[in-house]
């Protein structure tokens, strides 16, 4: 056949039959055939090519008639961070010559097109235009090296997925777009199957359809919703059910008969396509193709069987505002606590207790800064208000844990009482000192900020409904010690928008900086704290310089510094900090965080008398 004739007859097969099997998984394949799991397996196209070949002829082999080019990661953002970014090209094209070694003139090659995610699997923010850029290189290379069509697999939203499709557009190529549903049917961005599916028929892609997931039966499920919902040709290609660890390794235990005779139910169903994603091989294609030789897509009803699943997003409840309360009367004062790196909080219970008897508005509580083993601040801050009655606010980072552990953790830290959180990025752990501890950052701020917001409004991050609202009150950080304050602007408008409605700052020395801090903030109309940190001594002031993430002194600092230390070193830290409260009071500032180090509160509380004086 001639590529215009293979694009006709996948069009044709696509909405008619017989159904066309696709093939399994590749990376699972790559690993168990000896690449090891940290590689970047589409590199293997350019220094592997005979492995990556081989899966295919072996997929080839067992039936299938649709061979996916090992490329779903190979975009200029994913690769650069291996230093690949310019054999983007190379690497396209070397898996589209592959896949059709392979098929020959009789099978289809279909273009792997994946999101634009980071080497760790977190969604990356950009420009819609820098965004297609990216994947209109790779696209670009697959149409030159001759694929019939380009498979959009795995996409986490709809939004994300439609920018997509608008790139496959410009090509004179068919493009099935498939997402990866969440649980109960959801895509990341908050819509159910059947918003999802009426989104992106309106784009006219050859087929809609899902991958990855759970596995096939869940799978089917969706493929039954799919079909009520639109009339668009209808693909799958889901996961061999739930990995299992077995001695060391990651194995996807379900049987490439089950896997066949679930095949056959997204046959039923409507799908036109049918492959495997993760975890299926050869085997599992062969029984699909000899279950599915010469079947036909089932007929679809677009009444019978819909699923009704539309609902009116629950109102976010308003969130407790208690320490932010006295905000435009008086200045607002939170101070900083150290959590201990033990199990005695004997010390800071009567820190807590001192500062709640002077007025503080509330504490603050960080999670392992600097990426140091901590005691849980959930926990200490909900003792803390538990004995105390004072506010806690407390740092949750999207560094500790995967975006399971952060659900689970907001969730009962909502049990627990805590109401005001402040989401933070963290600090990475190369930072710390703990070695062997990784670094997870499935979420960053604007993300823990979005699955807050999530939370308030009674759902998890995924969109399914919860059976209630938290009340939550987020706070976000802002780092005013930059030469440019446009770059921090822009991701505090991100924060503001993703559900911030408080602002801690970082510390800042320099009453200049407090002035245009103030100046370029205001506008937004949210309360911005101020931070204070009162410097101590020399070797207090050029560690702070020289080895903590976002604290700049400026050089007349370090100056008035230099040679400070005992009471002398505490005299020049708290004038510095008495200076700045001043430039406060003339620019209006409407509250303060206050950070004593080495837990001096009797710092702190020097700072929250001239405050309130």
């Amino acid at each position: 056949m001639t590529p215009a004739e293979r694009r006709r007859q996948l069009l044709e097969r696509l909405a008619l039959g017989p159904v066309i099997v696709g093939d399994g998984g590749m990376g699972t394949q790559l690993h168990h055939r000896g690449a090891p799991p940290d590689a970047v397996f589409e590199y293997l196209n350019l220094i592997n090519a005979d492995l990556v070949g081989r899966v295919h002829a072996d997929y080839a082999a067992a039936g299938a008639e649709l061979l996916e080019t090992n490329t779903f990661g190979a975009n200029a953002l994913r690769l650069a961070a291996y230093g690949l970014e310019p054999k983007v090209a190379l690497i396209n094209l070397a898996g589209a010559r592959l896949a059709r070694e392979a098929a020959g003139p009789g099978r289809f090659v279909a273009g792997s097109v994946g999101p634009l995610l980071s080497p760790r699997g977190s969604e990356v923010e950009t420009e819609a235009a820098a965004r297609k850029t990216l994947w209109r290189e790779q696209m670009t290379a697959l149409a030159d090296g001759g694929v019939d069509c380009f498979l959009l697999e795995t996409f986490p939203s709809v939004t994300e997925l439609l920018l997509a499709l608008e790139v496959a557009r410009e090509f004179d190529l068919p493009a099935i777009a498939q997402l990866a549903f969440m649980e109960g049917g959801f895509t990341g961005d908050g819509l159910n199957v059947e918003q999802a599916a009426r989104r992106l028929a309106l784009a006219e892609p050859a087929a809609i359809g899902a991958n990855c997931g759970a596995g096939p039966r869940e799978l089917v499920m969706v493929l039954r919703r799919l079909a009520a919902a639109t009339d668009r040709p209808l693909s799958a290609f889901p996961n061999s059910g739930f990995p299992e660890r077995v001695d060391g390794r990651i194995l996807y235990l379900a049987t490439p008969d089950y896997f066949a005779a679930l095949g056959m139910e997204m046959a039923d169903a409507g799908a036109g396509l049918i492959g495997g994603c993760c975890g299926t091989g050869p085997a599992h294609v062969q029984a699909l193709a000899a279950a599915l030789r010469g079947y036909r897509p089932g007929i679809r009803s677009h009444t019978a069987g819909a699923v009704t699943t539309s609902r009116q997003p629950k109102p976010a409840m308003t969130p407790d505002r208690r320490f932010l309360d006295a905000w435009g009367t008086r200045p607002v004062i939170t101070v900083e606590l150290d959590v201990p790196k033990g199990l005695d909080i004997a010390a800071t219970l009567e820190r807590a207790r001192t500062l709640a008897n002077n007025g503080v508005d509330a504490i603050t509580l960080a999670e392992n800064p600097l990426a140091r083993i901590r005691m849980s601040n959930l926990a200490l801050a909900a003792r803390l208000q538990a004995e105390l009655g004072i506010e806690v606010i407390a740092h949750v980072t999207g560094r500790d844990r995967n975006l399971l552990g952060l659900h689970s953790a907001l969730m009962g830290a909502h049990l627990l009482g805590i109401r005001n959180v402040l989401a933070v990025t963290g600090d990475p752990v190369s930072v710390g000192s703990e070695s062997g501890a990784s670094n997870v950052f499935d979420l960053n701020s604007v993300g823990l900020l979005r699955l807050i917001d999530a939370l308030n409004h009674g759902r998890n991050l995924y969109g399914a409904e919860l059976d209630d609202t938290t009340r939550f009150l987020a706070g976000c950080a802002f780092n005013p010690n930059v030469a440019d304050l446009t770059g921090q602007l822009r991701k505090l408008e991100k924060k503001l928008a993703a559900g911030a409605r408080f602002v801690l700052t970082q510390p800042l020395f320099d009453p200049l900086v407090l002035e245009r801090m103030m100046a370029a903030t205001r506008p937004y109309a949210v309360p911005v704290l101020v931070g204070l940190m009162p410097l101590v001594s020399e070797r207090n002031a050029e560690f702070l310089h020289n080895e903590v993430p976002g604290i700049l002194l400026p050089d007349q600092v370090r100056h008035r510094m230099r040679g400070a230390r005992g009471a002398d070193g505490a005299r020049q830290g708290m004038a510095i900090c008495r200076e700045l409260l001043a430039e406060g009071q003339k620019q209006g500032v409407g509250g303060y965080y206050l950070i004593p180090p080495f837990g001096k509160v009797e710092l702190a509380l020097e700072l929250v008398a001239v405050i309130r004086g």
